[in-house]
């Protein structure tokens, strides 16, 4: 996430919007966010963790998801994927924002 906040000017200048989504509680995400001043939201997968089953990451004997990054288009379509160690750093997520930026 630290990455990712780091170069959120990057991800701002091609017309994107960053949302970090983890199994965490939303009380413990709330407050890792002003610790780290994290300016992009952070959204809960806690109850359910519908989401990680939904884009395949999960793991369900562990109740966790893989760490994974996903770019998906303004039509809904996911045009990136990232997972496991290297899906925290944000260059391949910005690379492929901005590929889609200037192809719209």
């Amino acid at each position: 996430m630290l990455a990712y906040q780091a170069g959120i000017a990057k991800f701002d200048g091609a017309d994107t919007q960053v949302f970090g989504i983890s199994e965490d509680f939303t009380p413990s995400q709330k407050e890792f966010a002003e610790k780290n001043k994290l300016t992009f939201p952070l959204l809960s997968d806690f109850s359910k963790r519908q989401v990680a089953k939904d884009y395949g990451v999960l793991i369900a004997e562990l109740g966790i998801a893989n760490r994974s990054t996903f770019v998906v288009d303004k039509e809904g379509k996911i045009q990136y994927i990232e997972e496991g160690k290297t899906a925290i750093d944000s260059s391949g997520a910005e690379a492929a924002c901005s590929r889609l930026h200037h192809k719209n």
